[in-house]
């Protein structure tokens, strides 16, 4: 598992780190993190949760559990994933747990949107990439990966995937840090005290 201390945070230009392959379509938010975990009162705990209960039926076995992949920050997947419900913890779980950038195939609406709002990019390629990438990261396990958000490639030792898709609007928000509602309303901050002093219904005035 990955050091989960440092989110991301202001503008993303590249996600570097080594590549966790989960192959497979349509892996909904539930199996990422189960509905019994919704409970929780923060979000903390979460990154140990992630595929509890597919980790629990391959007994150590699933890719989340194996020792090669406990430094990954890069998740390889297939079509559809995050679909389902549009649970937020789906995506801070993984972000707990280390992952900083997803490459798949295609991704739910929602389940973008709420990567993005973690300043996680989530880079689409057709299946033939995709497939070609997964293989290379299972042949040579802990090799160093980069997403460039600028040439929109995967670059990894011996392999580069160009021509990965993100829509123009998400890419210009996690090029510029715009992704991050906290910093962005911290650093207008002034303008947020004038507002809020102009406000009669908060200061007292009828």
């Amino acid at each position: 598992m990955s050091s989960p201390d440092v989110f991301p945070s202001g503008p993303i230009q590249s996600v570097s780190g080594s590549a966790l392959v989960l192959r497979g379509d349509d892996i909904d938010t539930d199996r990422i993190i189960p509905a019994r975990f919704l409970k929780c009162v923060s979000f903390d705990a979460l990154g140990d949760q992630v595929f509890a209960d597919d980790r629990t039926e391959l007994a150590g076995d699933h890719p989340f559990d194996r020792s090669e992949n406990q430094a990954a920050s890069i998740l390889i997947v297939n079509d559809n994933f995050g679909c389902g419900s549009s649970r937020e913890h789906a995506p801070q779980a993984l972000m707990r747990w280390g992952i900083r950038a997803v490459i798949g195939e295609s991704f739910a609406e929602i389940f973008f949107g709420n990567c993005l709002a973690l300043g996680i990019p989530c880079a689409a390629a057709d299946h033939e990439l995709i497939s070609s990438v997964q293989d290379a990261a299972l042949s040579s396990p802990g090799g160093i990966w980069t997403l460039d958000l600028n040439t929109l490639s995967l670059t990894g030792s011996d392999h580069q995937a160009h021509s990965l898709m993100i829509a123009q609007g998400p890419r210009d928000m996690l090029l510029s840090g715009r992704w991050d509602a906290t910093s962005e309303l911290l650093a207008a901050g002034s303008q947020v005290d004038q507002t809020h002093a102009s406000l009669p219904y908060l200061n007292g005035f009828r």
